[in-house]
């Protein structure tokens, strides 16, 4: 009796330890700079050129509230400025989004003001896993086989994530992604075409040796 082949954990705990890097690096502490805000202010990512700041709004129990810009690299203690001058300075659409900021903590966490964008968000999601889960469909075959397999599937989950983050990427405007995904999406299509192709060839290589099997028989 053929023993039962074991499943490795070492492939997925590796791909587990390096999800948890990147999420350190892309969300920890050290991805943001640090400004002195207040405990209770409103906060949102902002990027002048090419500086990342933060917007604070500071609303008070009565009177008006006032809004601060902090930049790196800038001003230690940024003027306070009005409504109006925030709006005048950045767009009434961006202080009102910084303003109503409180609303949704799931739009303050994706950095997103509305639920068009975080429709957006769920479409670049799951591309994300479509592509992802390709890998995982391609390492848990080859670990069946103990060899590297590449089925049809994992070109049509290549293609479905392709696509989809092809169309996200668009919406983000993000030329990098946007040309890394293009180039990807014709090789996942030709790839799937020769798979095709090859088999067509196959089954009419087969039809004819079971006919020409067949009329050898016959004689």
């Amino acid at each position: 009796m053929q023993p039962t082949k074991r499943l490795k954990w070492e492939p997925a705990a590796l791909m587990v330890l390096v999800l948890g890097l990147g999420l350190w690096i892309a969300f920890g502490p050290g991805s943001k700079p640090q400004f002195p805000i207040p405990a209770g202010s409103l906060t949102q990512q902002v990027q002048v050129g090419e500086t990342r700041g933060v917007l604070e709004a500071r609303v008070p129990v009565t009177g008006e509230p006032t809004v601060r810009l902090w930049i790196k690299d800038g001003p230690s203690d940024p003027r306070a400025m009005s409504v109006a001058e925030a709006e005048g300075l950045l767009g009434k659409a961006k202080i009102n989004d910084l303003l109503n900021s409180r609303r949704n903590w799931v739009f303050t966490l994706l950095h997103i003001t509305s639920y068009t964008s975080l429709a957006w968000i769920g479409i670049g999601l799951v591309g994300q896993l479509a592509f992802s889960g390709r890998m995982v469909l391609q390492w848990l075959t080859s670990e069946k086989h103990r060899r590297s397999v590449v089925t049809e599937s994992f070109w049509w989950f290549s293609l479905f994530g392709g696509v989809t983050l092809f169309t996200y990427f668009i919406w983000r405007q993000d030329p990098v992604a946007i040309m890394g995904q293009a180039s990807g999406i014709v090789i996942y299509v030709r790839n799937i075409r020769l798979l095709r192709k090859h088999a067509r060839r196959a089954r009419r290589d087969a039809l004819i040796e079971a006919a020409s099997t067949d009329v050898g028989g016959s004689v």
